[in-house]
């Protein structure tokens, strides 16, 4: 029952998400889908392996300026660009997440922010880059030769459907065996190393997936606005992605999809305040984490099994 609920929740989204652009702006809802994707991946790593990163607008970032560069200077089509931006990301991720997995709690945190400042620097100073400038001006392209990328819709349903993949994927990979191995490092690693498991090895493999998909959410981002900027990289996206996931609700599937539309919405809407959306944003964050202490979704779900509950004594 509770599946066929699900399957029908997922459904209505989908019908939504289909008919969206006809009364909301499609820039819009591709940057919101954009974030959602890189917060559901951020939620992998954190809401089921207990891992926070602050340094993961590296691979959301760098991803950005490799699909950037090989579109605009050496032509290549668009599924090949974000190909070659994901797999740069994935490959940071074995690399930063061998570094890192070998600590946990806050010096797990501050390693990978230490890697992900220097990566920064890097790219304020690499060439390709072209510094506080960018790269402009990236051309969409046509997806397969075929599929013109420059028409607003047509890129809005491609952005929406490389999000569900994306989002497909990480519940397969949640509720697979592998997953499962994750929860119960999550809950007691000793325990799990004690059964056998090596658990360095399953916490890097979530490290390198969720950096991957990061960088596939990166790679769309740029093909949407056109350009990659140093903002993509810096810690001010890792703040973000995690405001994202814990107003939603971290551990949530829908969560970080909440969140991240929610915190789009903001910068959207609020852009006319200036400095003063930082602010607005900290607010908000404040009362959500005060009311909503599991996140926007992990209330709801909370409050609907204790009616579920109820309604079993009654």
């Amino acid at each position: 029952m509770v599946m066929d609920r699900r399957l029908v929740l997922y459904g209505a989204l989908v019908i939504a998400a289909l008919v969206a652009p006809a009364v909301i702006y499609p820039i819009f809802l591709m940057k919101a889908l954009c974030f959602a994707l890189f917060a559901c991946a951020f939620n992998l790593l954190l809401g089921y392996v207990g891992l926070l990163s602050f340094g993961h607008a590296a691979y959301f970032g760098f991803a950005a300026y490799i699909t950037g560069h090989t579109a605009k200077v050496w032509g290549w089509p668009p599924e090949i660009a974000i190909l070659a931006g994901t797999a740069v990301a994935a490959a940071l991720g074995v690399a930063f997440g061998w570094l890192a997995i070998r600590r946990q709690g806050i010096y797990f945190a501050m390693i990978t922010l230490a890697l992900a400042q220097m990566l920064y620097f890097f790219c304020v100073q690499a060439p390709f880059t072209h510094g506080e400038d960018g790269i402009q001006a990236i051309p969409r392209g046509r997806l397969l030769g075929l599929i013109d990328l420059n028409d607003t819709l047509t890129m809005y349903y491609f952005v929406l459907a490389v999000f569900i993949a994306g989002f497909l994927l990480i519940q397969r990979t949640i509720h697979s065996p592998f997953g499962q191995v994750l929860k119960a490092i999550r809950e007691n690693e000793s325990r799990a190393v004690s059964l056998g498991y090596r658990a360095e090895r399953y916490k890097l493999a979530a490290f390198v997936l969720s950096a991957a998909l990061s960088g596939v959410a990166g790679s769309l981002m740029t093909l949407v606005f056109k350009f990659a900027t140093l903002n993509n990289v810096h810690w001010h996206m890792s703040g973000d992605v995690v405001l994202m996931t814990l107003l939603g609700g971290v551990g949530t599937v829908l969560g970080p999809v909440v969140g991240a539309f929610l915190v789009a919405a903001l910068q959207q809407y609020l852009a006319q305040l200036g400095a003063w959306v930082t602010i607005v944003q900290g607010f908000i964050f404040f009362v959500c984490v005060l009311l909503f202490r599991r996140g926007i979704v992990g209330e709801i779900n909370a409050l609907l099994r204790w009616h579920r509950l109820a309604k079993k004594a009654d």
